[in-house]
């Protein structure tokens, strides 16, 4: 299976921002915990970065999450019609 960087940027953002929003957390009040600017948050929700595994750990804090939960997600290959 090829799977595209893009697609799983994509996918991971949208895991996150459906985390978050269930946990019922602004991008501001995510980001402030981890120490990073929301701007960087955004970038990782809308699926433009791949986030380094640093980040990846401060994110899962800031969500009050396992980083299992945070890497738990399904990947969706949407074709482009």
């Amino acid at each position: 299976m090829s799977l595209k960087k893009e697609i799983l940027q994509k996918n991971f953002g949208q895991h996150i921002r459906s985390i978050r929003l269930k946990k019922g957390l602004t991008q501001i009040e995510v980001s402030s915990k981890m120490n990073k600017d929301q701007q960087s948050l955004q970038r990782v929700e809308s699926g433009n970065v791949s986030p380094s595994l640093f980040y990846l750990f401060q994110l899962a804090n800031g969500l009050d999450i396992s980083i299992q939960e945070l890497m738990t997600f399904e990947i969706i290959n949407k074709k482009k019609k």
